[in-house]
């Protein structure tokens, strides 16, 4: 198969996990006989460095034109003192939008090695398996009229607003991946408070008549919130709008041990991007100490949703999986566990050798 894939590695420690994920898409490549070519472009701070924009008019054109984007972070405190339209995280509100890509996938496993990372109980995460469906091109990020009136007495506004046709795509790609699963939607709003929710849950709810086979049921965002802390398995998909998904999937980082873990894949759109969940990580920035596992796989989601490659894709998994099996953790995932503390490059490493078992195992099977 032949794949382009522009990767954009942004800031902090974006360029130290991206080539982590990179070398394991290499490998696979070069295991299976596929043709991956990889184009670098700056977006972010870095970008505005070099150009003064966050997201420069060569990037975006590659990334129109590539099969798939992979991104490492966006975002660093230098620019802080920016207005919102010019900081690098602008250049990533900007991507999404050009790409098209409305549905946020977010997975949010338990694996069983890293149970004791969590700080929460083991038996509260372990066996945890949830999908997060985000609307990502909606609501009070995108909404306008938004703004900051100064005066006097300044005001600052944003506005909320769905349609009914944004609700529904994104409806059915949940519905859609809860077939694949255990056919259970959980679709979170505020219903009680907001005319948005409101409309939210009436076509969410007409929505899920087409899938008679999946379960639906609807919470609150603060009763969700709860839930996914004291108990995660109840969940399977999680369908949620932006700011909502935004935060309800950053907090369910705790049941996997660490937001460096957490992948992400943004599709529906022109061209399909992939990231891991965390930020920049400033602190530690230059220290090949980041943890590499959310950008690896993030490319084991690319090769799934947009390659097609389902069984690279679940060797992918299955090597991470292998390494933390075997206790080697980062720092983030160190506390508390006994194991061997890795490099950010020792863990790409890590993870690429075991990708090659995986394969030679697989090739074994078929041989027989």
């Amino acid at each position: 198969m032949q794949l382009r894939i522009v990767v954009l590695p942004g800031d902090g420690v974006g360029p130290e996990v991206t080539e982590q994920a990179v070398r394991v898409l290499r490998e696979v490549a070069n295991i299976q006989g596929h043709n991956f070519h990889f184009e670098e472009h700056p977006a972010g701070g870095v970008a505005i460095k070099q150009s003064r924009t966050p997201l420069p008019r060569a990037t975006l054109d590659a990334c129109l034109a590539a099969d798939a984007v992979l991104l490492g972070a966006i975002g660093s405190p230098e620019f802080d003192h920016l207005s919102p339209a010019e900081k690098p995280e602008a250049g990533l509100l900007l991507l999404r939008k050009s790409l098209g890509g409305f549905a946020n996938l977010r997975p949010i496993v338990s694996y069983p090695a890293l149970a004791a990372a969590s700080p929460l109980r083991r038996e509260i995460v372990e066996g945890a398996d949830l999908l997060f469906v985000r609307e990502l091109l909606g609501g009070l990020y995108f909404g306008e009229p938004r703004g900051i009136m100064r005066n006097g007495n300044s005001t600052a506004f944003n506005t909320m607003r769905y349609s009914v046709g944004e609700i529904e795509r994104v409806a059915r790609v949940a519905f859609e991946a809860a077939m694949k699963r255990q056919c259970k939607v959980t679709s979170v709003d505020k219903a009680n408070v907001l005319e948005t929710s409101q409309l939210w849950r009436e076509t969410v709810t007409r929505v899920a008549a087409d899938y008679p086979a999946v379960a639906l049921d609807h919470l609150y965002v603060d009763a969700a919130a709860m839930h996914i802390i004291t108990n995660p398995k109840r969940f399977d998909v999680i369908l949620t709008e932006n700011l909502f998904g935004d935060i309800l999937s950053d907090e369910a980082a705790v049941i996997s041990g660490s937001l460096g873990m957490l992948a992400s894949g943004t599709v529906g759109g022109a061209v399909d991007l992939y990231e891991p969940v965390h930020g920049s990580a400033p602190d530690i920035t230059g220290r090949n100490a980041a943890n590499p596992l959310g950008a690896i796989a993030s490319a084991a989601m690319l090769l799934r949703h947009t390659a097609q490659l389902e069984d690279e894709a679940a060797d992918i998994e299955a090597a991470i999986q292998a390494v933390l099996s075997a206790g080697y953790r980062t720092r983030d995932i160190a506390d508390g566990i006994l194991g061997h503390i890795v490099s950010t490059n020792e863990m790409g490493q890590l993870v690429t050798e075991a990708l090659a078992e995986f394969a030679d195992m697989r090739h074994a099977y078929h041989a027989v």
